[in-house]
């Protein structure tokens, strides 16, 4: 594999390890281990802990989805890699 295929794998799996960690943050993070502490607060008549482990993650999921697929297609194109 040349340097520019080891960069772009590179800038692939750091990206995927930066969703990854969003990912695990909100799905373990606020729905479970912090959800105590994300309780006091409430969103909608609701405590915050168990929106996110019900619905709020959903959404951080959906978004990353949209992300991903937007910076990958940045990335394709910053190595030459897209498909028109």
């Amino acid at each position: 594999m040349n340097d520019q295929g080891k960069a772009y794998w590179s800038a692939t799996l750091g990206l995927l390890g930066k969703i990854l960690v969003i990912w695990f943050v909100c799905s373990f993070g606020a729905g479970i281990m912090f959800a105590d502490a994300l309780n006091s607060i409430k969103l909608g008549g609701y405590p915050l802990g168990f929106f996110f482990a019900h619905q709020g993650s959903i959404y951080i999921f959906i978004a990353l989805i949209f992300y991903y697929a937007k910076a990958m297609g940045n990335l394709d194109r910053k190595f030459d890699v897209h498909e028109d």
